[in-house]
């Protein structure tokens, strides 16, 4: 009789002790889960701010009542560095941010979408690409795809408003804008990644 209640007993704290074991591994899941987590949504707000600020801090008139600006590089390096919600939100909002801060509201809402859709351009044009050719060309790859989005998006939203014949005038600062945000995030993601920094 002692022997069976040492057996159960024995058998009762062996099964107690693999349900806390369990128990503490799902906690520990599911703390690295959060902090993974809270560390995406940090980067994120980080980048967006930086998408606002590069957008606002050298702004260049164009023809056409636009601006040129450096925000496109760090629009593509959300799209480097985020999963496609992050980057999406990140470049779409510090953008129309910059634009309703600096006075164009009238462009924000168009300038959320099409910055948006530059980061998911970047994205998953990056993620393809970069499973058959090198990081660089597979950035520089993504980086022309999102810019021909960019330059098309605004072609055709001021086509909209002022006539597509007078919105070609700003498709040539545009192309320039966008040349010099893929030099910008290539340059920048070569740097993380030689810091290390990018490994989110």
């Amino acid at each position: 009789m002692t022997i069976l209640i040492l057996s159960d007993l024995l058998y009762t704290t062996a099964v107690n002790k693999s349900i806390v074991y369990k128990f503490k591994s799902l906690l520990r899941r599911t703390d690295v889960k959060k902090t993974n987590s809270t560390k995406k949504i940090v980067v994120a707000a980080l980048l967006c701010a930086l998408v606002c600020v590069a957008t606002m801090i050298i702004k260049i008139p164009s023809p056409l009542k636009g601006y040129l600006n450096l925000g496109d590089g760090v629009v593509l390096i959300a799209g480097f560095l985020l999963s496609p919600t992050y980057a999406f939100l990140s470049a779409g909002l510090g953008s129309a941010l910059a634009d309703l801060l600096s006075g164009y509201v009238i462009y924000a809402p168009a300038t959320f979408f099409i910055k948006g859709i530059m980061a998911l351009v970047t994205f998953f044009t990056f993620k393809v690409l970069n499973k058959k050719i090198k990081k660089l060309p597979s950035r520089i790859v993504a980086g022309i795809l999102s810019e021909i989005v960019m330059v098309g998006g605004y072609l055709l939203f001021e086509g909209v408003l002022y006539g597509f014949g007078a919105s070609l005038v700003n498709v040539p600062p545009n192309i320039i804008q966008g040349i010099v945000g893929i030099i910008l995030s290539c340059t920048i993601m070569t740097f993380f990644e030689n810091s290390k920094i990018a490994k989110l």
